[in-house]
């Protein structure tokens, strides 16, 4: 993994490890929306949200783009996708691990 991913992956680990901007990506999981209507379950001001949204995306999990006077947020599969094939990799080799540490015990359970 280049250094470029690894701040990438960096990046959005820590940009999740907030409550809000959690929320803020299972929302958008859903559909596209703008600042207002991302800002509404929550009891925090408009402003504090859209630094949220700002910190998603400098770790590249959405995206925004203009639609006439709107600008909703997209959330950025890709990214997440990514998120996921990092997890999945290790995941596996703990799966590994403890498969073999399963044989073993069997084996010595057979022996007893």
């Amino acid at each position: 993994m280049s250094a470029d991913e690894e701040d990438r992956l960096d990046r959005a680990f820590t940009a999740l490890g907030d409550p809000v901007r959690r929320a803020l990506i299972a929302r958008l999981s859903r559909s596209d929306a703008t600042v207002n209507e991302l800002a509404e379950p929550f009891s925090i001001t408009k402003q504090a949200v859209s630094r949220h949204i700002q910190v998603l995306e400098a770790a590249g999990l959405i995206t925004r783009s203009r639609d006439g006077q709107r600008r909703p947020c997209h959330l950025d599969p890709a990214a997440l996708e990514a998120l996921t094939s990092w997890i999945d990799t290790h995941r596996l080799v703990v799966e590994r691990r403890h498969r073999s540490l399963d044989a073993v015990l069997d084996t010595l359970k057979e022996q007893e």
